[in-house]
């Protein structure tokens, strides 16, 4: 149990301290290759890790629906919208919008799963809808900004797509742990945002210098390949509720880590919201 919660701490700080990394590494290539170079090198790391360890194989036919949809849309459209939005919103924000996957979720698990709601649990969704109606504030947030609208509605956008692929995998589920799914997925990805970004952005432009491969190193290795890693062996320990909670210290610490990284500030409107996400969190999973 302490192991699981230390690798579960692991996993939220690189997560969470990624945010502003990433707005940092966007300085340097665009948001297409940032997202492509990120996924393709996890890939390989995790390819690396599982072959040492013997544990390498190809995936069944009967796991191609999970394959298909964590692959292409939770990693290959995910990463592309988030990497694009981060252009546009500040990290710590953004880092926020991600995670109101939960609030879509209840409901698409109601409609497809008919997995109901008692009251506490849609008192929960409607305090952390409360949170996101804090966040678009018509008398703070900038609806006349084009590129601010965008960026804002591609994070909710990437936040309602995990959310179809967690109902997905929970309707479907698959026998085999999915840290042996994670690399084919990633490759899957791979071949989503490598042609997306060709087409978009051109060819690549890799810039030589230092900050840029650590960043790129930092996203591979320790937010995407060990992060994931460690949050999914810290899962098969933690109580489902407790992993679920667990979650929401990403955007605390993403916006943490941009203030002191990038120095951006905590707005009332941002303030607001993520006490009332986490609350609203807190409540749906308080058990009975």
């Amino acid at each position: 149990m302490r192991n699981a919660w230390i690798l579960m701490a692991v996993a939220i700080v690189f997560w969470g301290i990624n945010w502003p990394i990433m707005k940092i590494g966007l300085n340097e290539i665009g948001p297409l290759w940032f997202a492509a170079l990120r996924v393709s090198l996890a890939a390989l790391v995790l390819f690396a890790y599982l072959g040492l360890r013997g544990q390498l194989r190809l995936p069944d036919r009967s796991e191609g629906p999970v394959l298909l949809s964590v692959g292409v849309l939770q990693i290959g459209v995910f990463m592309a919208m988030i990497h694009t939005a981060v252009q546009f919103v500040d990290a710590g924000r953004s880092a926020v919008l991600v995670y109101t996957t939960p609030i879509w979720a209840a409901p698409m698990a109601y409609w497809y799963l008919a997995e109901r709601l008692n009251s506490r649990q849609v008192i929960g969704v409607l305090c952390a809808v409360a949170g996101l109606l804090a966040l678009f504030n018509p008398f703070s947030f900038a609806w006349h900004d084009t590129d601010s609208v965008l960026g804002n509605g591609l994070l909710l956008g990437a936040a309602i797509i995990w959310a179809a692929v967690i109902v997905h995998v929970r309707g479907f589920g698959w026998s085999r742990p999915h840290l042996g799914l994670l690399p084919w997925q990633m490759v899957l990805g791979a071949a989503v945002l490598v042609p997306l970004a060709w087409t978009v952005e051109g060819p690549p432009s890799i810039p030589l210098n230092g900050q840029f491969f650590i960043i790129m190193a930092f996203n591979a290795i320790f937010a995407t390949a060990f992060a994931f890693w460690a949050y999914l062996s810290a899962a098969k320990t933690l109580p489902a509720n407790t992993t679920a909670m667990a979650s929401l210290g990403v955007p605390m610490v993403g916006i943490a880590a941009s203030a002191g990284l990038i120095g951006e500030s905590l707005s009332p409107e941002l303030a607001a919201g993520l006490a009332f996400i986490i609350l609203g969190q807190i409540v749906f999973h308080r058990k009975a």
